[in-house]
């Protein structure tokens, strides 16, 4: 046994301590949410041969990249490092679900909330100037596509992140999007001749008002785009002529030690030897694995947290398992 302090917070004993306050010693880099988009561009590793040329092509071509690979093989960090080394600014990720449409990634309109405060305008008596629900503008926010198209001198990064949960549709609306350009708003177009210029929000922290002319909004500098794939589903072929493809390899032994050390600098590399072994060694025997298992599994050896040694085999057994399985 060693002498240092038992790794365990929480003992099953039932009785109230406060040693929960030892977490905020024991952070993981990767967890920290203040940093972490941070982190994942400055610790992210090329693995795949013509991954550096296919990510230039595509900024370029101005194409977007259809980014496939394993669970956790770093395919969205890509978009983050790239963002990083360019000063592209904040990457702009656009999470897709099922219920994910083209227009929720263009822009939303809240009419509800316009239409609430209308009516409480109207019972206080305000008008004119006084009113906010004339200001159609307040109540349109250019979501991560349009925000992403949204003129500009310079380039944004546009993560849209796991394509394989949308709709059926999603993949082929996206199409005159790459193609064009451009969109319009047409809840501005309405009121264009009366109101030409309206100013919205954007998911740009940099940009927090935008002026939209006649409801129309025409890209300058096609963004980077970089749109994520399990390779869960199949994707239209017309979907795949507009975009440039790059499969993320796994990463090898060497590979994955870079990896450790961009995230663990101080690691031992007696106890990190063993496990990345037999990670890769799971990976070779068809086992699906994602970078981060291993990552956790050394982090908390690496704390001195494992101790026992029937612990710390159960627990390496959790934390390493298949994710096929």
């Amino acid at each position: 046994m060693s002498d240092q302090p038992d790794w365990k917070i929480y003992r099953g004993q039932g009785d109230e301590h406060d040693d929960v306050a030892r977490l905020r010693e024991t952070l993981p880099p990767w967890r920290d949410f203040r940093r972490r988009n941070e982190l994942r561009a400055r610790t992210y590793k090329p693995t795949t041969p013509g991954e550096i040329e296919l990510v230039n092509a595509a900024l370029y071509l101005r194409r977007p990249l259809l980014v496939t690979g394993s669970p956790g093989s770093g395919k969205s960090s890509l978009a983050y490092a790239v963002a990083r080394e360019l000063k592209l600014g904040p990457v702009l990720r656009w999470p897709i679900n099922s219920r994910s449409t083209l227009a929720e990634g263009l822009y939303g309109y809240d009419a509800i909330a316009r239409l609430r405060d209308a009516n409480l305008e109207q019972e206080k008596g305000l008008t004119g100037k006084r009113a906010k629900s004339e200001d159609i503008g307040s109540y349109i926010r250019l979501n991560w596509l349009g925000t992403a198209l949204y003129p500009s001198d310079r380039p944004r990064a546009l993560l849209i992140d796991e394509i394989d949960k949308s709709d059926i549709d999603l993949p082929n609306d996206l199409l005159h999007v790459f193609e064009e350009g451009d969109f319009e708003i047409p809840e501005l177009v309405r009121i264009a001749d009366l109101q030409p210029e309206v100013y919205v929000s954007t998911r740009d922290p940099n940009l927090p008002r935008a002026k939209v002319v006649k409801g129309q909004v025409q890209c300058q500098a096609f963004p980077f785009v970089l749109i994520t794939s399990n390779g869960e589903r199949d994707l239209p072929p017309a979907f795949f002529r507009r975009c440039l493809r790059l499969k993320i390899a796994d990463a090898n032994e060497e590979q994955l030690r870079q990896i450790i050390t961009a995230h663990l600098d101080q690691i031992d590399t007696t106890l990190a030897g063993p496990l990345i072994r037999q990670f890769v060694e799971k990976r070779r025997s068809g086992g699906l694995m994602a970078n981060d298992q291993l990552l956790n599994a050394l982090f908390l050896i690496d704390r001195g947290r494992l101790l026992e040694p029937k612990e710390r085999d159960c627990l390496l057994d959790s934390l390493l398992r298949e994710l096929n399985r």
